[in-house]
């Protein structure tokens, strides 16, 4: 696995596997709210991520939560 960095460039194929890094994450729920279908803020107000290999469809929304992640704590790792 190669942990990749966000980029226009960055290949369509194969899979991607999310990744929160809770010690930076807030919990500020900015990617549960672009994507929905991957990301939630449970009741303990702890960001959990419901798909954790979202299908390829979503790649260009998730990336995009990514990017717009306040503290940081969100990555892609490709597979």
């Amino acid at each position: 696995m190669v942990l990749a960095t966000l980029c226009q460039g960055m290949a369509e194929e194969g899979s991607m596997r999310v990744v929160v890094n809770r010690t930076l994450c807030e919990s500020n729920a900015v990617c549960a709210r672009l994507v929905p279908e991957v990301f939630v803020v449970d009741d303990d107000d702890r960001l959990q991520i419901k798909q954790e290999q979202p299908p390829p469809v979503l790649r260009e929304r998730v990336e995009h939560a990514v990017r717009r992640c306040p503290k940081l704590a969100l990555s892609i790792v490709e597979d």
